[in-house]
């Protein structure tokens, strides 16, 4: 089912039109992302990666990568290989149906929550929390409810349940209270394998999760140049059973990866290309997200930082060579350095907004964060979602054809006249957009109505459609099911 018309700022983008204009962004040329992929192909060959995955190193072995020890180093011919077998496009479905939430194809850009943050800013108390299961159970429903949001993740690690089996309790959580697909986190092969067990009781069986996938797994390798046992498990699992994975590391310029944001994706993109290989020499033709988090520590400070320049020109980079490469791209969006939602909590948001859609990063999660991710708000989200609609809108741009160009209505109404009263304009307002929290009345207007800031207005709603927004329940059979997935002592991959 085509899913444009609940989502027209962001699938539209993708709709040719050859009437409009719509805004555009460039860094790389194809010399440059060609010397980006020589660079990474070069860490690959010369410097290795650590491989600790017996599993992972008989595959590269066979293939063709010199191995000795943990180490491998691999030809460009296997990224090459990767790369032609990856496919190019796969869509995420709504929960229980064949409905497309998301196509990952390379052009629409979408938005969600981000993962596991360790407080929760309480929009009923502003106070700053450990979350419990409750929270993110509200987080996924006010995820539900936001019309720009278009995929829930985990946003934080609940502490009221056992902590060996937390991942488990909040994909429960996620997919009791959403119909929309999601991005999971876990720690070891185990989770993951409870987590797709879960997915496909709500879906039928692991044949229709695999047909028409709700979920999406994020995992990483270690940066500089390592796969650790647990993150190769969960590539392999992914590859193995056709779930679709992002594989994202997170180089930090300064800290884990050289200090220019040329040298960060080089590596990011070499740590990428490496789990690309693994996981399609594991599987050939399952689905896999591109992207990388290069991040940079604050030399001030010494934080990881997400409100810079310098981050999202990594972005950037990434998207282009991810479009290079002919592959989806991972994104990040909405988020702060900020520890409240506050005038640099709302730039913040809005120039990664701005950057992820005029790059175009297909999936862009962290909506949401505050204190540089280790803090969750749900009304950081609420203000998100007005600012991704706000700056779709502007990125569907301007149509240049006879009817917008309106000569014939201008001579109509001739000098001195007024547009207000015609049918041109009774035709087309409702194409300008219109806010749902920013307040654009006079004074008077605004001081009759309580003289009321936007961070009551958007903590407000955010308890609003928690509250409120209907989702619909589970079978109690499938309810069921989650239980005893939870509740059984062990979850082998």
């Amino acid at each position: 089912m085509d899913n444009r018309d609940n989502h027209p700022l962001t699938d539209d983008l993708s709709l040719p039109d050859l009437s409009r204009r719509r805004p555009r962004l460039a860094m790389l040329g194809r010399e440059d992302t060609l010397r980006l992929h020589r660079a990474s192909c070069q860490i690959l060959r010369r410097t290795g990666v650590h491989v600790h995955s017996e599993r992972a190193l008989a595959l590269l072995r066979q293939a063709g990568a010199a191995v000795a020890g943990d180490l491998a180093r691999i030809p460009p011919s296997l990224v090459e290989q990767a790369l032609a077998t990856a496919p190019s496009s796969f869509n995420l479905y709504r929960r229980g149906s064949d409905e497309i939430a998301i196509r990952l194809d390379g052009r629409g850009v979408y938005f969600g929550p981000g993962s596991d943050t360790l407080r929760y800013l309480d929009p009923r108390t502003g106070e700053r929390r450990p979350y419990t299961l409750a929270d993110i159970a509200a987080c996924a429903r006010l995820c539900d409810a936001l019309p720009h949001l278009h995929f829930m993740m985990s946003v934080g690690v609940p502490r009221d349940v056992p902590e060996d089996r937390y991942y488990r309790h909040q994909f429960a959580a996620m997919i009791r209270n959403t119909t929309k697909p999601i991005v999971a986190v876990c720690d070891t092969a185990g989770d993951l394998a409870a987590i797709i067990d879960m997915a496909a009781a709500v879906a039928g069986d692991l044949q229709t999760l695999q047909q028409y996938p709700t979920l999406l797994i994020y995992a990483e390798p270690s940066t500089p140049l390592q796969h650790s046992p647990e993150a190769t498990a969960k590539l392999l699992l992914c590859a193995e059973q056709r779930i679709p994975i992002t594989h994202s590391p997170a180089p930090m310029m300064g800290g884990t990866a050289p200090v220019t944001i040329a040298g960060a994706v080089a590596l990011g993109n070499a740590e990428l290309l490496s789990s690309l290989v693994i996981h399609q020499l594991q599987n050939p033709g399952a689905p896999f997200l591109y992207g990388h988090g290069v991040h940079h520590l604050d030399m001030k400070d010494l934080v990881s930082v997400y409100g810079a320049p310098e981050f999202q020109l990594a972005r950037v980079a990434a998207a282009e060579m991810g479009r290079f490469y002919g592959l989806p791209v991972w994104g990040y969006a909405g988020h702060s350095d900020s520890k409240v939602v506050d005038a640099q909590a709302a730039a913040d948001a809005q120039f990664s907004v701005l950057v992820a859609f005029l790059a175009g990063t297909n999936l862009n999660h962290d909506v949401g964060y505050l204190e540089s991710g280790l803090t969750g708000s749900p009304e950081m989200m609420v203000l998100a979602d007005e600012i991704i609609s706000m700056t779709g809108r502007f990125m569907q741009g301007i149509r240049l054809d006879d009817e917008m160009l309106a000569v014939d209505v201008i001579d109509e109404v001739g000098p001195g006249g007024e547009f207000l009263s015609t049918e041109h304009t009774m035709a087309h307002w409702r194409e300008l957009w219109l806010p749902r929290f920013f307040d654009r009345h006079q004074l008077d207007r605004w001081q009759e109505e309580g003289s009321r800031p936007v961070n009551a207005r958007l903590r407000e709603e955010a308890v609003r459609l928690i509250d409120e927004h209907p989702v619909e329940a589970l079978t109690p059979a499938v309810d069921a099911a989650l239980d005893q997935i939870l509740n059984r002592e062990g979850a082998q991959p």
